[in-house]
């Protein structure tokens, strides 16, 4: 005779593991692409980051330093943006230019233009919102 054993149906607790210092370079040098395709000044940029523009630009050329919390935070929600926006649109034109045409959704302003409020906060808002089209909640 064969006896039944109970298996265990929970989802497993999510445990966020930490950005290591390797992916939060990966993110940076992607995020640093994504500008120059979003047609971003270096100041820009900067704000996105929260970052004095000479950091950014010595970033950029290669030294990258070391990437905080916040920073990596804000990494993480900029590749989101990008994910996001590349699932919507098929042409990946289409998704680099969005980021800075007028949306009503943002009181007639771009996405650029919240982002460009500095805050986290603000980059969080946008990716919400675009999670939120393409269906991902």
């Amino acid at each position: 005779m064969v006896l039944l054993q109970p298996i265990d149906t929970r989802a497993a607790e999510f445990i966020p593991s930490p950005v290591s210092d390797e992916e939060a370079g990966a993110m940076f040098r992607a995020a640093v692409n994504l500008f120059s395709r979003w047609k971003l000044t270096d100041e820009q940029a900067a704000i996105l980051l929260d970052m004095p523009v000479r950091t950014y630009a010595r970033w950029k050329a290669g030294a990258v330093g070391r990437i905080d919390r916040d920073g990596r935070a804000r990494l993480s929600n900029l590749m989101g943006i990008h994910k996001a926006l590349r699932i919507i649109f098929r042409e990946p034109q289409r998704a680099y230019s969005w980021i800075s045409k007028p949306n009503e959704a943002f009181g007639g302003n771009s996405a650029l233009d919240i982002m460009l409020g500095g805050e986290l906060t603000d980059l969080m808002r946008v990716r919400r919102y675009l999670d939120a089209e393409r269906g991902a909640w």
